[in-house]
């Protein structure tokens, strides 16, 4: 695959080819990690015993787990951002959370597992964020152009992580997807993943603009194809800035919003 940048292409075609691999792909080789620096927050590690009961992530955890979970996945962000997806251990996600590799085996199965779960949390937090944006706008608004378009602004400018976020963000997203592009296991659960983020936020806009007196003026699965591919292409964007040509996230969502959103 040496030359083929899916970098370059809309979301909904790399899913597409990842989704081929994960069916027939070459037999891939998973990600294998080695000691790296960890990024620790300092304090004394803490073992925490689980039951059997306790060594699956399921649905209906305690709130002593839940925290434990939590920290892990914060741990992991800084850990990835810090030195790569790939580099990471999950030695240094244990020690940068405070915790020991038992605690994080009765919640993650594998450093793949634990990425997966930090991009759902992401994603899941972005699309509240929104329906809670939503909840602050004044209908009086959206009459006219100029009020829609700066409802936009306002409503995409709260919902969007600052730069630092997003630069680090944009960076593990590529390298997981890459790994999911060499892995047909990895790339299964991807794909899987995709596939539902993408249901629930075909969801939760239809409630959004709904609520709004709005609707997509195309098909809604095309429209969130566009809506994706613009955030990233504004992303990567932002990051590699060229003379002339750069272009902010929000500022192509914004534009890409007027011209695929009318009133129901």
């Amino acid at each position: 695959m040496q030359g083929f940048d899916t970098a370059l292409y809309p979301m909904h075609e790399r899913i597409r080819y990842v989704s081929v691999l994960a069916r027939v792909g070459p037999a891939g080789r998973g990600a294998r990690t080695g000691p790296v620096p960890a990024a620790s927050r300092g304090g004394p590690l803490t073992t925490e015993s689980a039951t059997p009961d306790e060594a699956t992530v399921v649905s209906g955890r305690s709130p002593r787990r839940e925290r434990t979970r939590e920290r892990l996945l914060d741990a992991a962000f800084e850990v990835f951002a810090q030195v790569g997806v790939q580099a990471a251990s999950i030695e240094a996600v244990c020690e940068a959370a405070g915790f020991t590799r038992g605690a994080f085996y009765s919640n993650f199965a594998s450093k793949e597992e634990l990425f997966l779960a930090l991009t759902e949390r992401e994603a899941r937090g972005h699309l509240g964020a929104l329906e809670h944006a939503v909840t602050t706008v004044d209908p009086a608004a959206l009459q006219t152009p100029e009020g829609f378009r700066a409802t936009v602004r306002e409503v995409i400018a709260s919902v969007l992580p600052d730069q630092a976020a997003k630069a680090s963000w944009c960076v593990m997203e590529l390298e997981f997807e890459l790994l999911a592009l060499r892995d047909p296991q990895v790339a299964q659960r991807y794909v899987d993943q995709q596939h539902q983020l993408r249901e629930e936020m075909i969801a939760a806009l239809n409630r959004v603009m709904a609520a709004l007196g709005l609707r997509f003026a195309i098909d809604e699965r095309v429209a969130i194809d566009l809506l994706l591919g613009a955030h990233e292409a504004g992303q990567r964007a932002a990051m590699l800035p060229a003379a002339g040509t750069r272009r902010d996230a929000s500022a192509m969502l914004e534009v890409l919003v007027d011209l695929i959103v009318t009133p129901a």
